[in-house]
């Protein structure tokens, strides 16, 4: 773990990190996420019997979008050149509800997790939305990176 947070300066100020001598590699990152919901929720997802339309495909939309404007949404975040935005949903087997994977890619000074995190975010955010009108016990849950590689820092890999 850092000794120091890198969007602070010694002055306790905000800063945007300098990262211009930091050399260009491929930088790849896979962030997941899950949406909690009742098994009828699930069913009417399963069945796409939305009256909203393709729940899951609207969601998957939406996450790509997101990734994209995440220097817009996250301050001091750096705008990246995505090369990839993948995200993928799936209903879970072993319990109702929604899981959500995401993985950016980019060639460049800095790493994707903060676009892979947002993709998951925005994902599960419009999940939610097109389903609150029949489900007001969602949750979501679980959003986190599961895999890094690039960089100075290397290779990580969730437990």
């Amino acid at each position: 773990m850092a000794d120091t947070l890198s969007h602070i300066d010694a002055s306790g100020n905000a800063v945007m990190v300098d990262i211009s001598t930091k050399a260009d590699t491929t930088r790849v990152a896979i962030a997941k996420g899950r949406v909690l919901m009742a098994t009828e929720t699930a069913k009417l997802i399963a069945e796409r019997g939305h009256k909203k339309g393709d729940v899951l495909g609207i969601a998957q939309l939406a996450g790509i979008m997101g990734a994209k404007k995440t220097p817009d949404l996250i301050p001091l975040c750096h705008p990246l050149p995505l090369t990839s935005v993948e995200v993928t949903l799936e209903l879970a087997s072993d319990i109702d509800a929604v899981d959500i994977i995401a993985t950016c890619k980019t060639t460049g000074k800095t790493g994707v997790e903060m676009e892979a995190l947002t993709a998951v975010s925005i994902t599960a955010l419009t999940v939610f939305d097109m389903c609150k009108a029949v489900d007001k016990t969602m949750q979501i849950t679980d959003i986190r990176v599961v895999y890094k590689e690039g960089g100075k820092s290397g290779l990580f890999t969730a437990d």
